[in-house]
């Protein structure tokens, strides 16, 4: 099933939703990305993860937003986690993620949150494979796709879309899972810990921008598919000593 935006859903629920947005060195995106995700919900945490550019001081007085920095730059994984853990402190019932380089339509994000609302799931998981998705360059459409085999046979998770960082979580969810990832793994050890639990997960069709910007931003196949490797491997080790 997919699900549209429900007026109602966004107006009943606003003051529970905390956007988590990681960033590392994006002055040139990051005021433009939260202005989009305040239209579609009230609580944004951006998490600086040692920037040495000005991305805190782009959004630090901005009304709705709160800025969290990491002395030095930890990753991916721990910037994600650092923001969850401030949401939830504040009393978030849904935690969205969201990415800091304009890839991500803040409009899809109602639609992520409708399926937790309505108490039918736990985790909703974006993907960009679908029949009204805008064309994926072949390398990275390539490495998307092995990391959903990798995904399926690793965590026993039946997804199109395995490395899409725009989520949303239920507080019930958040709170059983546990990460420990710092960098880009994360996105797969999260993805193994929603198998792990059997929380009740759904994928819902979004839309991903690729710029010249957000090309550039992003990881090389090599790096994706060496990822996907640390992963498993990590997987390999946990299985092991237990």
């Amino acid at each position: 099933m997919e699900w549209g935006v429900n007026k109602s859903i966004q107006i009943n629920y606003m003051q529970n939703i905390f956007v988590v947005i990681p960033a590392y060195n994006e002055e040139k995106k990051i005021r433009g990305v939260v202005e989009g995700v305040l239209r579609v919900a009230p609580h944004v945490v951006v998490v600086d993860d040692g920037s040495n550019d000005e991305t805190a001081k782009s959004v630090a007085n901005m009304e709705g937003v709160r800025v969290l920095r990491h002395i030095i730059n930890r990753g991916y994984g721990a910037a994600t986690k650092t923001g969850i853990a401030y949401a939830l402190s504040m009393g978030a019932d849904v935690v969205v993620t969201f990415d800091a380089d304009g890839q991500h339509r803040p409009e899809d994000v109602p639609a992520l949150l409708a399926p937790i609302h309505a108490g039918f799931v736990d985790v909703v998981l974006g993907t960009r494979f679908h029949k009204n998705a805008l064309k994926v360059p072949f390398l990275r459409k390539f490495s998307l796709k092995l990391a959903v085999v990798f995904t399926r046979i690793i965590s026993g998770l039946r997804l199109t879309d395995a490395h899409n960082g725009l989520r949303a979580f239920s507080r019930k969810s958040l709170e059983k899972i546990d990460f420990h990832k710092n960098g880009m793994s994360a996105a797969s050890e999260i993805l193994d810990e929603v198998a792990r639990h059997k929380l009740l997960y759904q994928e819902v069709p979004v839309v991903i921008s690729y710029t010249p910007y957000s090309v550039k931003k992003g990881q090389s196949t090599f790096k994706k598919i060496m990822l996907g490797l640390d992963f498993i491997g990590g997987k390999i080790t946990r299985l092991y000593h237990k």
